[in-house]
């Protein structure tokens, strides 16, 4: 299957929206109408064993939340690993070799950090590069990922990810060289950990297809790489899209097979595949289930070693470790041990960390919220989202922000609402 095909984008559309393929194929039904429309279809739609006429094209971007064009492309993306799949089988490895370079030279475009033109063709082309690089100069692209992975230290993500377009185009080139074998490992991971910081940007910005898209080429790159840790910390993250996003028990499936690869041992990866695991379980409701995985992440954040709690994307300090935990129990309605979460993250927070801090808030306000004082937790929501800088004001604090929202009646749903309208 195409890495960024149309497979692949119905399947990511429907599991993140948390729907079975039957769920789906009703869907579409529905919105045709009531026209029988055979769930079959669709499994060869994701499987591309066949692709979808055109006839059918208004019909999937409906459904599915996206947009024609995005259909088209992506059809025309399975199109063309096709054809590149069937010359690599006649040609033998070495034009296998040559077509996924040519591959790489489609897929060219530039990632851009507005409107983020080209960025699909840009992790299809590091998919491509993946399995058969046996090259490339590492120096560069692993002080880069050093760099990179030190958070957005008060940045919007946007403007992150606009320094971090040149390091992709590298990566994608230094993917496409010749280079001894040795490397191959060292190449995977510097890949895995670079698509992933990525993936991370584009779920912060809301942009939720794009983010599955590069946690999908994180965990590729991290298997080839053989680093099992960054393999879970891959996962752990791939899980915070579904949660955030209105699919906790996506979120727990992925969470708790990223706790699975972890392994025993204490480490960065294993404490955040169990902080997110009660967060996706509390969500659910199994709120048992939630405190066992909230007892874990302790028992671990309490082992770790210097560089593990080092405070980077990849690691797992002592304030990440409470505003998980802080958002766990505000979820399980425990706000005692919630508000306590979150004056310690507060405490080792930052003060250019926006977005911990704004949604360390609009966690205090739902604990308000579920204490009874609806209007102060309408009153204080509002007052972080109006203090917000424009360029947070998207993707995962809207989304928080939407959702006491849509708990609250009467005069504190509109006070927040206004707020929010501005």
């Amino acid at each position: 299957m195409a890495p960024d095909g149309i497979g692949a984008m119905l399947r990511g559309l429907r599991e993140t929206a948390g729907l079975t393929r039957e769920e789906q194929a009703l869907a579409l039904q529905e919105a045709q109408g009531g026209k029988w429309f055979d769930p079959e279809n669709l499994k060869r739609w994701e499987t591309e064993r066949r692709l979808p006429t055109p006839v059918w094209h208004e019909l999937l971007a409906a459904v599915h939340g996206c947009t024609v064009e995005e259909i088209v492309r992506a059809v025309a993306a399975s199109r063309r690993w096709r054809r590149l799949q069937r010359r690599g089988g006649a040609e033998g490895e070495e034009g296998a070799a040559v077509k996924r370079r040519q591959f790489l030279g489609v897929a060219a475009g530039a990632t851009g950090a507005v409107a983020l033109p080209g960025m699909a063709e840009a992790r299809a082309g590091i998919n491509a590069g993946l399995s058969d690089s046996d090259s490339g100069d590492l120096d560069y692209l692993a002080g880069a990922f050093e760099r990179h992975r030190g958070g957005y230290r008060g940045r919007p993500p946007g403007a992150v990810l606009a320094q971090m377009k040149g390091d992709l185009e590298l990566l994608r080139d230094v993917l496409a060289r010749p280079l001894r074998a040795s490397a191959r490992a060292d190449l995977a991971r510097t890949a895995a950990g670079i698509t992933g910081l990525v993936a991370i940007i584009q779920h912060d910005r809301g942009d939720q297809r794009d983010s599955i898209g590069w946690f999908a080429t994180a965990e590729q790159a991290a298997r080839e790489s053989g680093d099992r840790h960054m393999l879970a910390w891959g996962l752990a993250r791939h899980a915070m899209v579904p949660l955030n996003y209105g699919a906790p028990q996506a979120a727990a499936d992925l969470a708790i097979r990223a706790r699975a690869e972890a392994g025993r041992a204490p480490s960065a990866s294993a404490a955040l595949a169990a902080a997110v695991t009660a967060r996706a379980l509390a969500s659910t409701g199994d709120h048992q289930g939630a405190l066992r995985a909230v007892a874990d992440a302790r028992s671990i954040a309490e082992r770790l070693d210097t560089l593990q709690a080092a405070d980077t994307w990849f690691g797992y300090p002592l304030q990440k470790h409470h505003v998980h935990l802080s958002q766990a129990f505000t979820l399980m309605g425990r706000t005692r041990e919630a508000r306590a979460e979150q004056e310690a993250a507060l405490a080792l927070t930052r003060s250019p960390s926006v977005m911990t801090r704004a949604l360390l808030a609009m966690d205090a306000a739902t604990c308000l919220k579920t204490d009874g004082d609806a209007f102060a937790a309408a009153d204080k929501a509002a007052d972080v989202w109006q203090r917000l800088p424009q360029a947070f004001r998207d993707g995962l604090i809207r989304t928080r922000a939407d959702a006491l929202h849509q708990t609250l009646v009467g005069a504190a749903h509109n006070r927040l609402g206004e707020a929010l309208a501005e």
